[in-house]
């Protein structure tokens, strides 16, 4: 099967097939006489499966953590669980972050007057105040 068939069975474009190639989380594939990359199903397994981890939100690190794991007959299910607790813990973060984010933006915008003058509370707290806007009178 050819690039672009894998581009369409997987979702990934070309360019993030052949980057996942040259980063070595995927093998390269045969290739045909005409020099193109010809896929086979084990390979194309293994590309839907670093899409998945992907979506589920583990970075390219822990995806090749993942695939050790998977090629791995020894391992363990507490090792991939572990895992997979350790990436819930970082989304948790990532989203308690993002919410005093949005809660300090949305308190700036509720100091705010919007109206036509250049004071404004949301540019002195990013640091901007004092700088005259050339475009007001």
């Amino acid at each position: 099967m050819n690039i672009s068939k894998v581009s369409e069975l997987t979702g990934l474009t070309a360019k993030t097939l052949r980057y996942y190639e040259a980063i070595g989380l995927v093998s390269s594939p045969d290739r045909g006489a005409n020099g193109y990359r010809r896929y086979n199903d084990a390979l194309i397994r293994r590309i839907r499966f670093v899409k998945n981890a992907r979506e589920a939100g583990f970075n390219l690190d822990e995806c090749r953590e993942l695939l050790a794991l998977h090629d791995n007959e020894c391992r363990t299910s507490a090792e991939v669980k572990a895992l997979t607790l350790a990436k819930i813990e970082d989304i948790e973060q990532r989203i308690a972050h993002m919410q005093n984010m949005l809660k300090g933006l949305r308190r700036l915008a509720d100091q705010c007057h919007g109206d036509g003058k250049p004071d404004c509370p949301i540019m002195d707290a990013l640091g901007g105040a004092g700088d005259a806007c050339p475009m007001k009178e």
